[in-house]
């Protein structure tokens, strides 16, 4: 991935880009059209090198240390840099990034920058709709539902932005999920070390999800995305799982999704 992608045509804005690990290892393809959606918005987009894991999965088990060192080290390498945002594509991390303030309000070296990083911290979903997402030319004809990430309707309170990607969308259909704010089992970890409550919640959403007669199904968490990706497999539903960022990403480029 490269550390500094221009923005198409005039630049408006300079943001960061927290590529995340899940979200870098597994889901590498939404990470660049995360990159490429934010240039086609006129974005100049940077992505340090020296970023780390957010800790966020450290602070859900209570390893705060560990937290806040892997907390000194992103804030550093955004540090300096001049942005008007720093963006994350992953709910469950973006939850976590926007309370370093919080994790860090003790801390006499780093609290006035913990704060500073916070507030420039947005979900692609929400800094898309506060700057106005230039519409995309590309149609997608295809029936979408979005299921809503708990860290990022509960957690950051974001809720209608997704939604706004979605219908910024031309041709595409959207279909409202019934429960669509109930979490899907996953939780960071949750579906492992609570595999059987987890399974049970799962069902419960692949079934709201099965009346949609969705074609697509979107969500903007990685935990969310390979949970009801599990979910439909089991139950043998042709559906496919994605993060709103991708079809946006395939509007801006003429492709179907499906295609």
């Amino acid at each position: 991935m490269r550390e500094f992608a221009p923005a198409k045509g005039e630049a408006k804005y300079r943001v960061g880009f927290v590529s995340g690990c899940v979200m870098n290892q597994i889901f590498t393809r939404t990470n660049l059209a995360t990159i490429r959606v934010l240039r086609e918005n006129g974005c100049h987009v940077l992505t340090p090198r020296q970023q780390n894991c957010c800790g966020a999965l450290h602070v859900h088990n209570g390893v705060r240390d560990v937290a806040l060192g892997l907390a000194r080290q992103n804030i550093d390498a955004f540090d300096g840099e001049n942005l008007d945002a720093i963006i994350s594509n992953s709910a469950g991390c973006g939850a976590t990034l926007k309370e370093y303030d919080v994790l860090m309000e003790h801390d006499a070296e780093y609290a006035e920058q913990a704060r500073e990083f916070s507030e420039k911290m947005r979900d692609i979903s929400e800094f898309l709709a506060e700057i106005g997402i230039r519409p995309p030319k590309g149609k997608i004809k295809r029936r979408v539902t979005y299921d809503e990430p708990c860290h990022l309707v509960h957690g950051q309170n974001v809720q209608s932005q997704p939604r706004k990607v979605l219908q910024s969308i031309p041709g595409l259909e959207s279909i409202e999920l019934r429960e669509s704010e109930w979490c899907c089992g996953s939780a960071g970890i949750y579906n492992i070390t609570q595999a059987e409550m987890s399974k049970d919640i799962l069902e419960r959403k692949i079934e709201n999800i099965a009346h949609t007669d969705a074609e697509i199904v979107a969500t903007g968490n990685p935990g969310c995305i390979l949970q009801i990706q599990l979910g439909l497999k089991q139950r043998g539903l042709p559906m496919k799982v994605m993060h709103p960022v991708d079809l946006l990403d395939c509007a801006y480029r003429g492709v179907d999704p499906l295609g």
